[in-house]
């Protein structure tokens, strides 16, 4: 078994729409990265990458690089999760938190875990939660949004 932790967070923008766990939330803005800025889906990649001891998510998706500009995370999430296929583990489970003053994202998680198996993780195998930072911080001030993410992999 191997354990890997994950966090991201992103600073809104006026001029992106808002996409965590590869749903599009509706909400005046979106968070600012040079991919979509998922948040959840960036700590659920770092955690399996943390797990599989193959450093982070800018190693494998620089921002330096083109190709990756506004491109969909959870196609970034499917190529990891094959990654720890191609190193011979499977994802036990996922635990992962959102962290969000607002919008408030508790409706859209059923909805965020069906874009997350699409993704290649498996199905049953990952919970999501969504936590206010109870107005404290850059999150509590509604500057952006974080997320944290754990992954245990077994190998197969």
């Amino acid at each position: 078994m191997r354990v890997g932790i994950g966090y991201d967070s992103h600073r809104f923008s006026e001029e992106r729409a808002l996409i965590i766990g590869g749903v599009e939330i509706p909400f005046g803005q979106g968070l600012l990265g040079h991919s979509d800025a998922d948040v959840l889906c960036h700590s659920i990649i770092d955690a399996i990458l943390g797990a599989l001891g193959l450093g982070d998510i800018g190693a494998h998706f620089p921002d330096s690089d083109p190709k990756w500009k506004n491109a969909a995370s959870t196609g970034l999430l499917k190529h990891i999760v094959e990654l720890a296929k191609m190193n011979g583990h499977a994802i036990t489970w996922i635990d992962s938190t959102i962290i969000s003053e607002k919008p408030r994202l508790a409706p859209y998680i059923g909805q965020m875990k069906a874009a997350l198996t699409q993704a290649g993780i498996p199905a049953g195998r990952l919970n999501i939660k969504a936590k206010t930072n109870e107005g404290m911080g850059f999150i509590g001030r509604g500057e952006g949004i974080a997320a944290q993410a754990v992954c245990l992999l077994e190998k197969v």
